[in-house]
């Protein structure tokens, strides 16, 4: 998807932009590429430099509620320093990294409801100016994707996903907003939790999984949730028996508590009492039907059905709502 824009702090004849990034929906970690073509305007102008922004649409608990904001979480400079003569064509060609942390937009080519973008800013002669925004997709890193199969293949179904700003204690988080993956129960822990919130914060030695489960109450006891956290490598992903290992992680969130205190601050409050412990897991085998199984059965699962329909129609919307909207919002920018 290509965004032309006239640059509005130069006013008419002024050079125009366009950032073009390559097909595909990049990993956590890997690398975006594309270029930035620039067309000259009716007078040469000095280009100073030519930076992409990562941002991302985020909720936000406050005491008055609960609000969407644009929240900007990378910035690369790719270019600068030339004169861009009049009417003359540029193309500058960009790879920067994806930060580890980046959320996943898309799983098996079904949209999560995630909007990110990517903007360009160039600064020309002192004056600074936020072009629009081109949409990024993301992928799943393969031991994301593992974890999320497994869930679909033990009955698990997607129910919704967003970005919450602020931090998760006791992890190694390194953005200022985490990725909330909210799955309906399977059959076997349906009497026992209401709802699973699945977090991912990856880097480059491995995997953090956070569990959140909001767990029903019983006959004498109200419900509260539980938080548990658990370490996996990226390596020897394919020898892992997933079903097996979530399964178990399952059983542990539900049945066993640590101290309280060993978990704490994740989100903003109101989650109710925190219990957490860490696990390693390694090797054994990959069985199960997975999510492809699972989304090609048309079964419920993750990436199926309702994300497939209502869902992904929703965030069509969304998307053209979100840029539209931070559009207005970047001319006021200096």
């Amino acid at each position: 998807m290509v965004f032309k824009r006239l640059l509005g702090s130069l006013g008419v004849g002024g050079p125009t932009v366009d950032t073009v990034l390559d097909p595909g929906a990049p990993r956590p970690g890997a690398a975006l590429t594309g270029q930035v073509h620039l067309k000259g305007g009716d007078a040469d102008f000095d280009i100073e430099h030519i930076t992409l922004e990562l941002v991302a649409r985020v909720e936000a608990e406050h005491e008055e509620g609960e609000s969407e904001g644009v929240v900007a979480f990378e910035r690369f400079t790719v270019g600068g320093g030339f004169r861009l003569a009049a009417g003359a064509a540029h193309s500058v060609p960009f790879s920067m990294m994806l930060p580890w942390e980046t959320p996943l937009t898309e799983l098996h080519g079904q949209g999560l409801g995630i909007v990110l973008g990517v903007r360009t800013e160039l600064a020309v002669a002192g004056a600074r100016d936020k072009g629009d925004l081109d949409r990024l997709n993301v992928g799943p890193l393969p031991v994301q994707e593992a974890v999320l199969e497994a869930f679909g293949g033990l009955g698990f179904g997607f129910k919704s996903a967003d970005l919450e700003y602020g931090r998760i204690g006791g992890t190694g988080q390194q953005l200022p907003f985490y990725q909330e993956i909210e799955l309906t129960p399977a059959p076997q822990y349906a009497h026992r939790v209401n709802e699973i919130e699945v977090t991912f914060l990856a880097g480059p030695d491995g995997m953090e999984v956070v569990l959140e489960a909001d767990k029903r109450g019983r006959l004498f006891s109200s419900g509260h949730d539980a938080v548990n956290r658990f370490t996996v490598s990226h390596d020897g992903v394919e020898h892992q028996d997933w079903n097996a290992v979530v399964d178990d992680w399952m059983r542990r969130l539900v049945e066993h508590r640590a101290p309280y205190g060993a978990y704490a601050d994740h989100g903003h409050g109101g989650h109710g009492s925190h219990y957490a412990y860490d696990e390693h897991h390694h090797g054994g085998h990959r069985s199960g039907p997975g999510m492809g199984t699972v989304v090609a059965a048309g079964a419920a699962g993750l990436a199926v059905g309702v994300v497939g329909g209502m869902v992904a129609a929703a965030v069509v919307d969304e998307v053209g709502d979100f840029f539209e909207g931070d559009e207005d919002e970047g001319e006021d920018e200096d």
